[in-house]
């Protein structure tokens, strides 16, 4: 009796910790890398605030020799505006005979005009017939996004990437565009992001056909506030995302990632999503995809980071040898899925084979030697457990190259959706959710390809606004549009 009590304490006590760590403490089992930018950039300030207040002239001028020589060319594609710097005179002042030119010097400096607005005129002559009195004639009037609205499908592209890749808030580009005595009314700003959604539904759809078409896919779900006007608060749906990612292993299918919306996290969801898909799900250990592989068309890969998480924290909450056994072994199978990061997909399986199933295999009885020395009602008991309970879909990367160690690929996807919560906070209504998936979809997978959404968005709105045929959806994919080449740092 009294080692029960005493092991029920402990596991109170463990879950205490692990709330103060949540409410207080670093949640991240990292530091996430826009932290580390961040620190850098203040370091980075004063140090160039204590380079102005004390470098000499001669420092001053030595710094910007060096400045040049190390610079790269601006893009050729900004225009450029040149200012000739002359002399007064070309009168010598040595003999007062004509100067003749010799050569320049040539510098450039990096301008910018920040939210510059145009507008575009469109003039329609008409033209009529002095003998047949009711005849008119007029060209038809371009197509556009919004029949007799301000925008052009640029500035609505704009608008979408403002908002979905840069996480700005619209009632915060109404104040940026206010700033530039343009003053767009946020509701303004979401009746076009609405009607964007609604043109752009079937490129969504069709993104989604091919990423099911694969033999191989990451899933995984996160959460989605929902406006609830009835309630007076928010409802909780679940954005999912399906990721297709080849190449770690140098697969031949493009990247990309398309997010679903639903109003519950129900299994059937996963399963009406991936309706047609055949081969590897890597996901986390959430039961719905286990009634998706019940039906033995699907094989789960799952997560060893998400193994590696229950670890981690009871490490972190106070003195945990056996947790921090565990984390130094899949530590170890990490670093060799380092090394043999963009092999092909037989390399990888050669060296798991000959590096990682030793260290897996005599992981496991490792785990349940400890579990059996330890109190079942302790959090380190169900780390342990968790794991076990999932073996054989960990052990899953050892003998298919393609499958990855973890779930992390999904993970990295789902953060831009993350930060968008953090900054909106929430979606008006379920439709507004789904127009978050389809735009987002698209957004991301453009990341993912490097191809500039922005260019990307306002063409494919222009094609379907002038009628693009539905039988070519392919061709407004994110990976029919080439990727941005990559530019070296000008500065």
């Amino acid at each position: 009796m009294l080692l029960a009590e005493r092991a029920e304490s402990e596991r109170l006590r463990q879950i205490i910790r692990e709330l103060q760590r949540h409410r207080f403490g670093r949640r991240a089992e990292s530091l996430p890398e826009e932290q580390l930018q961040f620190a850098l950039e203040e370091a980075e300030q004063i140090e160039a605030a204590g380079l102005a207040k004390t470098e000499s002239p001669v420092e001053r001028k030595a710094r910007a020799t060096k400045r040049r020589a190390n610079r790269g060319a601006l893009p050729a594609h900004l225009p450029r505006i040149e200012t000739v710097v002359d002399v007064a005179s070309t009168s010598c002042p040595g003999c007062c005979g004509t100067l003749h030119r010799i050569g320049e010097d040539v510098s450039e400096r990096l301008d910018i005009v920040p939210a510059q607005f145009r507008v575009l005129v469109v003039r329609r002559p008409k033209y009529a017939c002095r003998t047949c009195q009711d005849v008119v004639v007029q060209a038809p009037a371009p197509a556009r996004l919004i029949e007799g609205g301000l925008p052009t499908e640029a500035t609505v592209a704009q608008v979408l990437v403002s908002k979905y890749a840069d996480h700005l808030p619209l009632y915060r580009q109404a104040q940026i565009y206010a700033r530039q005595a343009v003053n767009l009314d946020r509701s303004t700003l979401a009746d076009w992001v609405g009607r964007a959604a609604f043109l752009l539904r079937p490129v969504h759809a069709r993104l989604l056909d091919p990423l099911r078409a694969s033999s191989k896919l990451f899933a995984a779900e996160t959460t989605a506030p929902v406006l609830d006007p009835g309630r007076g608060r928010t409802k909780t749906g679940q954005l999912w995302a399906y990721v297709r990612d080849d190449r770690p292993w140098g697969g031949a299918d493009p990247p990309g990632v398309a997010y679903v919306y639903a109003p519950d996290r129900k299994s059937e969801r996963p399963i009406a999503h991936l309706a047609g898909f055949r081969g590897t799900l890597q996901v986390d250990g959430y039961g719905a995809y286990k009634v998706l592989a019940a039906r033995g068309e699907v094989q789960l890969a799952f997560c060893w980071s998400h193994v590696r998480r229950p670890f981690y924290e009871l490490a972190q909450s106070g003195p945990a040898p056996i947790a921090a056994g565990a984390l130094v072994r899949i530590a170890d199978l990490y670093r060799i899925e380092g090394d043999i990061r963009g092999r092909s997909a037989e390399e990888r399986h050669a060296a798991r084979q000959e590096r990682s199933r030793p260290l897996v295999e005599a992981l496991q009885p490792w785990l349940r030697e400890k579990l059996s020395l330890i109190s079942q009602k302790t959090k380190l008991a169900e780390a342990i457990r968790y794991a076990l309970s999932r073996w054989a879909g960990l052990c899953l990367f050892l003998d298919d190259g393609r499958v990855e160690i973890d779930n992390n690929a999904v993970e990295r996807a789902i953060r831009p959706i993350a930060l968008n919560r953090k900054n909106t906070l929430f979606a008006g209504s379920d439709g507004g959710a789904e127009h978050w998936a389809v735009i987002a979809s698209l957004i991301e997978t453009c990341k993912l390809l490097d191809v500039e959404p922005h260019g990307y968005l306002a063409d494919v709105i222009t094609r379907i606004v002038n009628g693009h045929p539905q039988s070519r959806l392919d061709d407004l994919l994110p990976w029919a549009y080439p990727a941005t080449p990559k530019l070296r740092a000008v500065a």
